[in-house]
């Protein structure tokens, strides 16, 4: 009878407390308020870039630099995985 009677006071006590807890406990979503930008979609202090930054029809030496750029793209993209292939070759070849 005490053993019950423990149980109960120890579950009103329980009860009590989780009640308490979540009463100051909010759920939710919260975030901070965005940023707004002003002007012509950029704020002068914090937005650095030029305002015709890519515009790439007036760009200096456009041909050179989109030639090395298409170059370079698709030197990476064939080159990393002929490497990773000659890797992994010569790995299992020594192991």
């Amino acid at each position: 009878m005490a053993l019950n009677s423990g149980v109960r006071s120890g579950l009103k006590l329980l009860t009590s407390s989780e009640s308490a807890l979540s009463k100051s406990v909010g759920r939710g979503f919260h975030s901070t308020g965005v940023k707004r930008m002003g002007g012509h979609g950029h704020d002068e202090p914090f937005y650095i870039h030029a305002k015709h930054m890519y515009n790439l029809d007036r760009m200096k030496y456009q041909g050179l630099k989109m030639s090395l750029g298409v170059f370079t793209a698709f030197s990476i993209g064939v080159g990393v995985p002929v490497w990773a292939v000659i890797f992994q070759q010569n790995k299992t070849k020594s192991g």
